[in-house]
């Protein structure tokens, strides 16, 4: 948590010492002088919480289980089924289970629903009924990456090419000469799924996206960062080798034919069944410790799992609540929560509805009820403080790593567009919570006032008129192939979405 001095406490403090120096000429006067301008250097540097061993062996497990999740977890999809499969183990029950054979909730039942195989919802019921509120973290499992085009593969100079399209915000520039992995499915006209991982175990090949040599790239370095590389440029080099043919054989695209040669051998599909798949482009490789005091753990798509994860683990604790816990890992936020996966979609409410049917207590007017009386932690990334860029942060209100769960009053950008401002009352309650169960956490906001900005689920949720507020870890380089968070604030966001839904 922040230790800040009031400016006008601190001001007034400085004069009448200052005063009261001139008069004493006191030898100590220089040192006292010395340590305040330390102090003020420092401004808007938090003190940093003390862990015990104990503590310190959990936060180490914790993370260990977060790179597990995150490699088992590359794609939406990927990422859903794991949650299902680990949901079930738990004890959550299909909520299309409960529904087909008409089974009666109850008070500490928990469900889970799974919504096209992108996007999950876990409850468990409270002792109180649903209309008087829930308590929900809502996070998303979709991340910025290449996705492959609907007629992609061709061949140009003598290699095979797959046409992307990039999804998400990203710096184009950064997704270049980096081995890539190929994550997804191809589903046929017969209705087989054909699942796809090509280049994240050791044996495997990856692809990539080319890049201009340094020696011949000086009309290239004049141009803005955001057209350094083109769209059309990403391209995923895919191969090089042409097709075996006899003499009297013609082909017009003999590596292109090789290709998909390899893809009939070893997966069984032809190339017009890329009109039918579902095929990412991610960084290849594991989710790795970082940095020689391995204090942080470096990874593609903590925006947003690095949420997500202890999201899910909050309400797998959860036992004999008052208030039914809810825990949304939806799809597409990175495109603005749209489509039939995304947060604007029915697929919340139309479960929630489900549900109090299943507890007997359904109406239209008390899922309005239900929706409106609940709270929720729009549980989403923060930018991390970067001392290589501290221009587009203001140091009194942003976020830095190792400092606990972030809070954000508001998203949005400039003049608080798009955003959910959470009101004062709200916060109050949480800032009580926090405290008495020893989370440590910090406020922030996105950069400075005109720089930029960004948004999260939190407006969708508040249009039912609930409560909400942004929370979640700090990051930094968000939005690249490889993002940075703290194990500390990993343990924190898990023990403040703990306290969040047992002692609201």
């Amino acid at each position: 948590m922040e230790i800040r001095k009031r400016p006008m406490q601190t001001a007034k403090f400085v004069v009448l010492f200052l005063i009261w120096s001139a008069k004493t000429k006191s030898s100590v006067t220089v040192k006292m002088l010395n340590s305040y301008k330390v102090v003020t250097k420092q401004k808007g540097v938090r003190i940093m919480r003390q862990y015990h061993e104990t503590e310190k062996k959990e936060i180490q497990k914790l993370a260990k289980m977060y790179r597990e999740f995150l490699d088992a977890g590359k794609t939406e999809r990927e990422c859903s089924s794991n949650i299902c499969r680990i949901a079930k183990e738990q004890g959550f029950e299909n909520l299309e289970d409960v529904i087909r054979e008409g089974k009666q909730l109850k008070a500490g039942d928990k469900i889970y629903a799974e919504n096209m195989k992108k996007s999950v919802i876990m409850m468990e019921i409270g002792t109180d009924d649903i209309e008087n509120g829930m308590l929900l973290i809502g996070s998303h499992i979709d991340s910025p990456r290449l996705d492959i085009k609907q007629n992609p593969l061709y061949e140009n100079g003598g290699m095979a090419y797959l046409d992307t399209h990039y999804y998400g915000g990203i710096k184009k520039y950064q997704w270049v000469a980096s081995p890539m992995a190929i994550h997804g499915v191809i589903v046929k006209t017969d209705g087989t799924t054909v699942q796809i991982n090509i280049g994240e175990k050791p044996e495997d090949p990856v692809v990539g996206v080319t890049d201009i040599l340094v020696h011949l790239s000086a009309k290239q370095m004049e141009k803005k960062g955001s057209v350094v590389v083109e769209g059309e440029a990403l391209d995923l080099l895919v191969g090089s080798q042409p097709m075996d043919k006899k003499e009297d054989e013609k082909e017009e695209n003999p590596v292109k034919a090789y290709v998909l040669q390899l893809l009939k051998e070893q997966y069984g599909i032809e190339e017009k069944d890329f009109v039918s798949a579902e095929l990412e482009v991610v960084p290849a490789g594991e989710a790795r410790d970082f940095g020689l005091d391995r204090s942080m753990i470096m990874a593609y798509g903590q925006d947003d799992r690095v949420c997500a994860y202890p999201s899910y683990k909050a309400i797998e604790a959860v036992t004999e609540a008052e208030y039914t816990s809810v825990c949304l890992l939806v799809d597409k936020e990175e495109i603005g929560s749209v489509g039939a996966t995304g947060m604007h979609s029915r697929f919340f409410e139309n479960t929630v509805a489900e549900v109090m049917n299943a507890c007997g207590t359904y109406s239209e007017l008390l899922v309005r009820r239900a929706l409106k009386n609940s709270c929720m932690l729009s549980s989403d990334v923060s930018a991390g403080f970067d001392p290589n860029y501290p221009e587009v942060m203001e140091k009194n209100n942003c976020a830095f790593l190792g400092h606990g769960l972030t809070f954000n009053k508001y998203t949005g950008s400039r003049g608080k567009s798009g955003s959910n401002d959470a009101n004062p009352e709200y916060i109050a309650r949480l800032r009580r919570v926090m405290d008495e169960q020893n989370v440590s956490f910090q406020t922030a906001e996105l950069g400075k006032v005109d720089v930029g900005g960004g948004g999260t689920i939190a407006y969708i949720l508040a249009a039912y008129d609930m409560n909400v507020i942004d929370s979640g870890v700090a990051v930094l380089n968000m939005h690249a192939p490889w993002e940075i968070a703290s194990k500390v604030d990993i343990y924190e966001a898990y023990k403040g979405y703990q306290a969040f839904l047992t002692n609201l």
